[in-house]
């Protein structure tokens, strides 16, 4: 999956997943139950995969050991990530990497209208994820759509979360994720000049590179068959990653 340094390697899929509760309230169909989370990870380790933090398949692909490796996010920094989350990942040996608003420490989904309203992960929340070995990145200060954002408010949104979740944790912020998936070229240059290694996004277009990582959407009615589909799919994409030392390409708008 990875080859000589300054080229294009094959990124093997990345997972992402939401809220991990009750999902029968959710009218934007993002939250899965910890049952179908246990199920899937489940399906996963049955055919020898293992899920992993961003920064864990990314340094892995890096050195080429990036096989069997599958990378799993959580947008939104969502408390049920510790709660129900958590203890899921590790039953089953897994890593993952949640996006956290450092804006919102132990608020609420405020930017969805029409959801019910869920807790985020407080302070202390946060911590007590990053002791379990799961990597706390950035999902930006407030969750709003950086593309039209002002450059005082991309600025802020960007680095200011990156530095704040820094002194929280103790630890280097690498990732990024963009908010509602949403990136321009502008918005990934502001998240390249905030220090940031890699971003994630859902589906970047034109975007190339590690600071348009495309993922696949996993929700509730994700059960063996469907997740065989869509790895399948993930495949046939045949989306690139380079090295992180190496240069990106010039970015096109999506």
């Amino acid at each position: 999956m990875a080859g000589p340094a300054g080229t294009a390697t094959t990124l093997p899929w990345i997972a992402m997943y939401h809220s991990i509760a009750d999902p029968a309230q959710d009218p934007y169909h993002i939250t899965v139950s910890p049952d179908r989370l246990d199920a899937q990870l489940a399906w996963l380790r049955r055919r020898g995969l293992r899920g992993v933090s961003m920064e864990r398949l990314l340094d892995a692909c890096g050195r080429g050991r990036g096989r069997g490796l599958v990378g799993l996010t959580f947008d939104d920094g969502y408390a049920d990530f510790l709660t129900h989350a958590v203890p899921l990942l590790r039953h089953h040996d897994c890593t993952a990497t949640v996006f956290v608003l450092p804006g919102r420490l132990g608020g609420d989904n405020a930017w969805d209208p029409l959801g019910p309203r869920k807790p985020l992960l407080d302070a202390d929340g946060v911590r007590r994820a990053a002791g379990h070995d799961m990597e706390v990145a950035s999902h930006g200060l407030t969750h709003v759509d950086l593309t039209r954002a002002d450059d005082s408010t991309l600025r802020r949104e960007v680095a200011y979360s990156r530095a704040a979740l820094a002194d929280l944790t103790g630890r280097d912020v690498r990732g990024f994720c963009y908010p509602y998936g949403h990136a321009d070229p502008r918005v990934l240059d502001a998240v390249r000049a905030a220090g940031y290694t890699y971003a994630c996004a859902i589906a970047p277009g034109q975007l190339t590179g590690p600071l348009a990582l495309p993922r696949i959407h996993i929700g509730q009615n994700d059960t063996a068959w469907r997740l065989t589909l869509k790895q399948a799919t993930n495949r046939s994409r045949g989306r690139t990653l380079r090295p992180e030392h190496a240069p990106l390409p010039a970015a096109v708008t999506a």
